[in-house]
């Protein structure tokens, strides 16, 4: 059982007019198994979360502590924090030219675990998790992401999540840009990933389709910089129905 704790996280950034603060106060504790949905409003900070976790260099981490099993995230860089267990998929993955999927998996493979895996179980281990994601066999040897459609790049992502077995996936707007069979084929990727390796996630979105898919145990509303609201299931069925406006009121009465 893995452990981790976002504690009284307050994050920044600098702009033209000084720094500005994103997150305001964020606590939140994920274990292994458990998937947290974070839905809100554009510019609540739901993505700033997800860069802060992984260590993004223009998010500054002001006070608070993100720990990973009782060690401190925020001391370590961002291999380190991959190697420790944490894993994101990106909102917009970045095109990688001259290196192929193929020399990429392995290489960050090698890079995550200490060890090159071995050719004859890694290649099973590739062409079944790409079979299962419904990717054509010649992406292997494309570039990473380059000329890739929105939806292949999502699946790619996916891909590396479930060759990697993380302790914890961050999944910042994963549905971004899915038609309906390319939603169902990643979410189902996620859900493997989850029963084969007790992934815990957090899943960070603006819609109900995914969670359709991807059932998750607790879903935390997210406005100005903040968590405003806990609950279960329903609680995004609510959401669905009800949208933001209430939260958004209150936070801008408080």
């Amino acid at each position: 059982m893995s452990t981790l704790e976002i504690k009284d996280l307050h994050v920044s950034i600098d702009t033209e007019q000084g720094e500005v603060e994103i997150l305001k106060g964020v606590s939140l504790t994920i274990k292994s198994g458990e998937t947290h949905a974070i839905m809100g409003p554009n510019g609540s900070g739901k993505s700033t979360l997800a860069q802060a976790i992984a260590g993004h260099p223009s998010y500054n981490v002001t006070s608070g502590e993100i720990l990973l099993d009782g060690e401190d995230v925020l001391e370590m860089e961002v291999d380190e924090r991959a190697q420790a267990g944490l894993f994101l998929a990106m909102q917009y993955p970045v095109e990688v030219p001259g290196v192929s999927m193929t020399n990429f998996l392995r290489t960050a493979k090698t890079a995550l675990d200490g060890e090159a895996p071995s050719i004859r179980t890694w290649t099973k281990d590739v062409r079944e998790a790409m079979n299962n994601l419904e990717m054509d066999p010649t992406f292997a040897t494309r570039n990473v992401n380059e000329g890739f459609s929105g939806g292949e790049k999502k699946r790619a992502e996916i891909l590396q999540l479930e060759l990697f077995k993380p302790k914890f996936a961050i999944l910042d707007e994963t549905d971004s840009g899915l038609d309906i069979d390319a939603l169902r084929v990643v979410s189902a990727g996620v859900n493997r990933a989850q029963e084969n390796n007790d992934l815990g996630n957090l899943l960070i979105t603006h819609y109900t389709r995914i969670l359709r898919y991807i059932k998750p145990d607790f879903v935390h509303v997210f406005v100005d910089g903040k968590i405003v609201d806990s609950g279960g299931a329903e609680l995004a069925d609510r959401l669905e129905d009800e949208g933001y406006v209430n939260y958004e009121k209150t936070e801008a009465t408080a």
